[in-house]
């Protein structure tokens, strides 16, 4: 069993739920989105809030943070941007029918994904609506997204003239258990993907090989190949519902309703490990330096060594759910519905883990000197017997 630890800090502005927890591209800056229907930014140098966003008029689902402006989506059917530093709001973008539970921020585009079976571009600078995304039979709760440049070969693109515009491409996947795959020039249907049987809870990409992953309350992950649509493997072990979706060296983690993490090697779809000791469903998971970090709806964050799979320290002091953890210098920030973000120090673990790490390799170098070595020894015999042999 791994030990208890404390909170550094426990920030309590909120008057509600944290739903989700964003961490700007430069590390300096936190973004919390509430059920409050404010969102809050906090400075990860300080650990002070520094900005109160308020406006909404429903509480939020989901936040996104870049550098110099935060992004909201909210149960009142829009979406905001804010100025960091002002607090001010720079544009509400108004279009959905329902509740917005996701968005997605890449280049200038800002995507959407709602209750309402859509999903929406809008153009970041301009506060208005590009393209609609319709098909789904139900709601659209996750994105991704991606640029046929990063997958496709020039003689491989069949697109139409309009679409070789714009190469963007949209992922969306939705509780009628389908994923699509869309033309943003366009919103024209690319790809189908058929063959979850139930709602697809998260989607993680993997461009550069051409893989998609999705995984669903049908209990299984499935990869795809994102040019032909194809089903490359399913993974099967999980006894419950695949939450979240975690992509790190050819390496997938799943965390799931059964209470368990599962670590998958993507090359053959085999099963290397399996992370417990959870006592509700697994929520967010996030991996650092050789370590897996994990929150539950027991309340607690954990910490495993990713390649054993031993439990090293669990984080109390939570009363519900976490929703959504980050790692920013060897300090890990979780978010709950309690309403609380908290702060853990994580030096302790991540230094033991690097010595390791370390021990381990070095392990490793002795094994493979000793088998270089015997491999030049057997060489030399082979060499040796074949003289004898006169071959």
């Amino acid at each position: 069993m791994g030990n208890s630890g404390s909170a550094v800090k426990v920030c309590t502005d909120h008057q509600g739920g944290i739903n989700w927890l964003s961490l700007s591209p430069d590390g300096q800056r936190l973004l919390t989105g509430s059920e409050d229907g404010t969102a809050r930014l906090w400075s990860t140098a300080d650990s002070q809030c520094h900005g109160h966003f308020q406006g909404h008029e429903s509480y939020i689902t989901f936040c996104h943070l870049e550098n110099e402006a935060a992004f909201t989506c909210s149960a009142d059917h829009t979406i905001r941007k804010w100025d960091v530093v002002t607090g001010q709001c720079l544009a509400i973008y108004r279009g959905h029918t329902s509740i917005v539970n996701r968005i997605l921020v890449a280049k200038d585009y800002l995507f959407s994904g709602s209750y309402d079976r859509t999903a929406r571009c809008w153009s970041v600078d301009k506060e208005k609506q590009i393209q609609e995304f319709r098909g789904h039979r139900n709601c659209v709760l996750t994105l991704a997204h991606y640029s046929s440049r990063d997958v496709l070969e020039e003689e491989e693109e069949e697109e139409e003239e309009e679409e070789k515009v714009s190469r963007d491409l949209l992922v969306t996947g939705s509780t009628d258990c389908t994923v699509k795959v869309w033309w943003v020039s366009s919103g024209r249907c690319y790809q189908t993907l058929l063959g979850h049987t139930g709602a697809v809870l998260c989607l993680i990409l993997d461009a550069p090989n051409r893989e998609l992953f999705s995984g669903s309350t049908d209990y299984t992950i499935r990869t795809w190949n994102i040019v032909t649509g194809e089903q490359l493997k399913v993974f099967k072990e999980h006894q419950g519902s695949v939450i979240c979706l975690e992509l790190v060296n050819r390496h997938l983690y799943s965390g799931s309703a059964d209470r368990t993490v599962k670590c998958w090697f993507v090359d053959t779809g085999e099963r290397i490990q399996t992370y417990k000791a959870h006592k509700h469903s697994v929520s967010t998971l996030k991996y650092h330096a050789g370590i897996l970090f994990t929150g539950s709806g027991d309340a607690c964050a954990r910490a495993f060594n990713s390649r054993s799979g031993v439990l090293q320290k669990i984080f109390r002091g939570h009363k519900f759910i976490i929703n959504c953890i980050q790692i920013h210098n060897e300090l890990l920030y979780t978010a709950s519905h309690d309403g609380t973000l908290r702060i853990w120090d994580i030096r302790g673990i991540c230094k033991r883990n690097k010595r390791r790490l370390k021990k381990e390799r070095s392990v490793q170098g002795r094994s493979s000197q000793k088998g270089s070595l015997s491999r030049l020894f057997n060489n030399k015999v082979g060499c040796m017997v074949q003289q004898e042999n006169g071959e």
